[in-house]
């Protein structure tokens, strides 16, 4: 049987600077579920990327007195190499400005578009916002604000090419009502439904050359425009797997995958669930099956932005305490619904409760326990069937609970599955107190002898299953773990201390 494909996206962030820990977090999901997907026997191909072609990337570059491309090229490279601090498991990787694949690939998208008649142009006049790369209405804005930066739009006048979202309206409730399109948190979705019943405006697909300093993709057959930001962006999910070309990575990825997930993050929802399935409608391509939306990081209650200033640098934190706290602080701290607040202190409590406090000294314990009562050899004995029934039930049930819950995006609740085979380990060793039976048989009780032997048999085998859980989650701590507990010449290694007590780390800078 061929395994079931499943492509999964993250979004693709401008790069008027360096990255922060807000994506950092979309990243860590996104390699959650890639790595959780590959674990239970499915082809996964993870995508990231970086957003080069957008009139903010430009004024940056002009703020900083550097030529555009290579401000972009040195900012993007450090998103891409987010992949070792953070372990990152990306298959692929796109660049708007300079990867081949892209342009080719909108101007076909643009073009099919054109050829349903939804592109025409017109004279338009409206308030944009260059942090969002987006024209509101009054009505949408704050006082006068864009509510996601807090600045006053620009009023902007020109002749641009617009894309015919109303003729959509009904086709996109019906596909998001449905299910047939997925949005997670089903928050999320009702707000979506919610915009789309209010009615839909067409919008504006291109900006003027000068406006956008040259800079981006061409429309077209009209030199005179450049490709709205948002448009070019939103085509690298099929511009990456070679459409627009004769890469088969396109039929196998888009065409024909079981599941087209997009994760992002909850102020652009609607580019992603409206506008990017309209495009796809109206140029006759498969939709995404899944939108799965998070809700921002803060910093002392404010979102972790560029803008803002208050980023906290991702790698650099990995430096100071290590991926294995950073990933889990992320993934185990960070509701489903609901912003979360950042400070090093939580970061460092978690992972020295969880980590260094509660898995890493379960481990040790239990090699430890091995070495001692059997000379690090793992007894043959089935497991244990009076006092530790919960941890083998804890231990069967964790891989199904994992399943549905990260169905659900839900971390927390994949998290607490797994964390509940170290709770149940600790209540198996306080209950039975191996060590009193390790006493009882040196005095000649062969019946404690063999109950010994099954203890240490279950308390090995949920580590085990363990360390496979915990894999997607902090994957480097997973290997570490399976390496204390993989026979060498017949014993298991001596223990060895998995995780580094944080508390008192210098904090980054």
């Amino acid at each position: 049987m061929t395994a079931r494909r499943r492509y999964i996206t993250t979004t693709i962030p401008y790069v008027n600077a360096r990255p922060h820990l807000g994506f950092a977090l979309e990243l860590i999901q996104g390699d959650t579920l890639a790595r959780h997907h590959r674990l239970r026997g499915e082809q996964v191909r993870l995508l990231s990327g970086t957003d080069d072609n957008s009139l903010k990337n430009v004024l940056a570059a002009e703020a900083a007195g550097v030529d555009v491309q290579s401000f972009v090229d040195r900012n993007a490279d450090a998103f891409a190499a987010l992949r070792g601090p953070l372990s990152l498991s990306f298959d692929d990787f796109i660049r708007t400005s300079t990867d081949p694949r892209h342009r080719v690939g909108v101007e076909r998208l643009w073009r099919q578009c054109a050829a349903s008649g939804d592109l025409y142009r017109k004279e338009y006049e409206g308030l944009y916002c260059v942090g969002c790369e987006q024209f509101y209405t009054p009505d949408e804005l704050i006082d006068g604000r864009c509510g996601e930066h807090g600045t006053e739009p620009q009023l902007v006048a020109e002749e641009n090419w617009f894309f015919r979202l109303s003729h959509y309206v009904d086709r996109l409730h019906q596909l998001i009502s449905s299910g047939d399109l997925r949005i997670e948190p089903s928050a999320r979705r009702n707000e979506v439904l919610a915009l789309i019943e209010g009615g839909l405006h067409d919008f504006s697909v291109s900006r003027s050359h000068s406006r956008a300093r040259g800079w981006g993709i061409p429309v077209p057959d009209d030199p005179s425009q450049v490709v709205y930001v948002w448009w070019d962006a939103l085509g690298n999910y099929v511009t990456s797997l070679g459409y627009g070309t004769d890469d088969i990575a396109y039929a196998q990825w888009w065409e024909t995958s079981e599941r087209r997930v997009h994760l992002v993050g909850k102020g652009v929802v609607r580019f992603h669930a409206v506008c990017w399935p309209a495009m796809l409608l109206s140029a006759g391509l498969p939709l995404p099956t899944d939108i799965l939306v998070h809700d921002y990081l803060t910093v002392d209650g404010r979102k972790i932005s560029k803008s803002a200033g208050n980023t906290v640098d991702p790698a650099a934190l990995a430096s100071a305490y290590g991926t294995d706290a950073v990933r889990w602080w992320l993934l185990r701290d960070v509701p489903r619904v609901g912003d979360a607040d950042f400070t090093p202190e939580r970061l460092t409590a978690r992972a020295d409760a969880d980590l260094a406090g509660g898995l890493g000294n379960l481990v040790h314990r239990i090699v430890t326990m091995v070495h001692r009562f059997r000379g690090g050899t793992v007894p043959s004995a089935p497991p244990v069937n009076i006092g530790g029934l919960a941890l083998v039930e804890a231990y069967k049930k964790a891989p199904g609970l994992v399943d549905a819950a990260l169905a659900d995006f839900n971390f927390r609740v994949a998290i607490r599955a797994v964390w509940n085979i170290v709770e149940e380990a600790n209540r198996c060793i306080d209950a039975i107190r191996p060590w009193e039976l390790a006493r009882d048989e040196r005095q000649g009780d062969t019946e404690a002898a063999e109950l010994l032997d099954s203890v240490l048999v279950t308390l090995v085998t949920a580590c085990r299953v363990l360390a496979d859980e915990l894999r997607p989650f902090i994957p480097d701590a997973a290997t570490r773990i399976t390496g204390q507990l993989t026979l060498v010449e017949g014993r298991l290694p001596a223990a060895q201390p998995l995780f580094p007590r944080l508390q008192g780390v210098t904090q980054p800078t």
